[in-house]
């Protein structure tokens, strides 16, 4: 059980506190809501760019990194389709930093073209070392689209192509800003040795004069239902031929989560997992194997993925692995082979929220999606799945007409 207490400043800035007196750091973060998907699709990576762009210095603080590290602390950031999220963590007694730093950004980002231009370059020289430069770098950008015609998820989080990162003005970059920026639209969680009432006084001091921005309401195209097979393949300079398979499924707020989350774990946690099991130790076909969901806010990805062995037809390979994936559908599970995947969920939930900071994540992502107490219930939702749901959500899910396969053959 995490318990917390949160507040809402008159801007809208949510701030949720967890205190944790077992450790003398404290952990700060900073979710914006904003993910690539809320990007035009002609100036797409603009969300990734600005998790750079927010290290850059704003009006007052020329190095935003310098005076974290000199009071002691560590900070990093991460973009995906759906939020954008800062982190610091750092001695508690020095949690005034973080709130200095991040409120001055968060009011007056430095537009200057110089700053523009060298984390422009950052962001398009790792768009060509990650994803174009890279054995299997470029997988994302090929099944986003294979798998979603409408819906903006159908580009990946650095964007469609690098030219539009290349092109971006500064007039466009500020209107980007000041549209997804503001307090309103963020969630704060301050996790460690600390009161309400000091966490209140800070945030206040730092945050509560920023003005409130118009609030950013979504029109996000839907996606239609996949009622038709779709297959890629493409040749690249790859060392082993590897198959990618894609099937729709339902949002991360939806009561199915949970099975379709707990199917992934049935077919790939760990070496004792159906797939691993049956693909790489009895047949060979597969030198790795793994299934896994993406977790997006709205309707996601179930993605079951390997890498081919050595001298195995690669249409033998994916017969044999929906052969695995259709023995859920058609086979119930044992109530004992689930206890064991809903046991080692359990401890990792639980290793994980000793860490302050993943504490403070989760709270904040929660916050966003409806409620921050979620965070606590979400491990009964996991245990409520029996064998029965787990057959009627793979029924759904693991259809052909809802699959979308990207074959990755290495010339």
């Amino acid at each position: 059980m995490i318990e917390f207490e949160k507040f809402t400043l008159d801007n809208g800035l949510r701030v949720i506190v967890h205190q944790d007196r077992s450790t003398p750091i404290v952990a700060f973060n900073l979710l914006y809501d904003v993910g690539a998907k809320d990007e035009d699709e002609e100036r797409t990576g603009f969300a990734h760019l600005f998790e750079h762009l927010m290290f850059g210095g704003s009006v007052n603080i020329v190095n935003f990194d310098r005076p974290l590290q000199e009071a002691g602390g560590l900070n990093n950031a991460f973009t995906s389709n759906d939020i954008t999220n800062y982190y610091a963590s750092l001695p508690v007694k020095n949690l005034e930093t973080a709130f200095w730093l991040d409120s001055d950004r968060m009011l007056s980002l430095a537009f200057s073209e110089k700053s523009l231009e060298v984390q422009r370059s950052v962001v398009i020289e790792e768009f060509k070392q990650r994803y174009l430069n890279q054995p299997y770098g470029d997988v994302w950008l090929l099944l986003r689209p294979l798998a979603y015609k409408k819906h903006p998820y159908k580009w990946a989080t650095i964007g469609k192509d690098v030219s539009h990162i290349q092109n971006a003005s500064m007039e466009e970059v500020k209107h980007f800003f000041n549209k997804h920026y503001g307090p309103q639209n963020a969630v704060l969680c301050i996790a460690g040795d600390v009161g309400v009432d000091q966490v209140k006084e800070l945030s206040e001091k730092y945050f509560g004069s920023i003005p409130k921005r118009g609030k950013y309401t979504r029109d996000l195209q839907s996606e239609p239902q996949q009622s038709k097979y779709r297959e890629l393949t493409v040749e690249r300079e790859v060392p082993a031929n590897a198959i990618y398979k894609a099937y729709h499924m339902c949002d991360r707020m939806h009561p199915d989560f949970y099975a379709v989350d707990l199917i992934s774990d049935l077919l790939s946690n760990g070496k004792s997992s159906r797939l691993y099991n049956s693909l790489v130790k009895d047949q060979g076909l597969f030198a790795e194997i793994g299934a896994y969901v993406l977790g997006s806010h709205e309707n996601g990805l179930f993605v079951a993925t390997g890498k081919i062995s050595h001298g195995v037809d690669v249409r033998k390979a994916d017969a044999a692995l929906e052969t695995e994936l259709q023995r859920v559908v058609e086979i119930k599970v044992a109530e004992n082979e689930l206890q064991k995947v809903k046991n080692k969920l359990e401890s990792t939930k639980l290793f994980n929220e000793m860490s302050a900071l993943n504490k403070a994540m989760n709270l904040c992502f929660f916050e966003l999606l409806g409620d921050a107490n979620m965070v606590n219930e979400e491990m009964e939702k996991y245990r409520n799945v029996n064998p029965e749901q787990i057959r009627r959500v793979a029924n759904e899910l693991l259809r052909k007409d809802n699959c979308s396969t990207l074959f990755y053959l290495a010339k």
